[in-house]
């Protein structure tokens, strides 16, 4: 079955330590209900930064990655519908670009 890079972009920080239960408590529903589909829950990752052949920028681009995870789905719209379910998403604090990985 195709397997699909979920890239996380957004959210914030939690501004106290009840509000990071909360949204910790949504991240890990989600992703229990997503079962054997989730490949890898993946991590948020730190601050990035582009490199290009202009050089090395350290804003992480117009849209950062927040952090990542894979799943397997039938196919894109699937994988798609499965990333409606995202914390981020729901609350509207940010989203989440669906790519396949494609095998070489």
């Amino acid at each position: 079955m195709p397997q699909f890079m979920f890239a996380y972009h957004g959210g914030k920080a939690p501004d106290t330590p009840e509000e990071g239960e909360k949204i910790m408590a949504a991240w890990q529903a989600w992703m229990g209900g997503m079962g054997d589909a989730l490949i890898q829950p993946g991590n948020p990752v730190g601050q990035s930064k582009t490199v290009s052949g202009g050089g090395v920028s350290d804003d992480g681009g117009a849209n950062p990655v927040s952090g990542f995870s894979v799943v397997s789905a039938a196919d894109i719209d699937t994988a798609c519908e499965m990333a409606k379910g995202c914390p981020m998403v729901v609350s509207g604090n940010g989203s989440v670009e669906v790519a396949e990985i494609i095998e070489m």
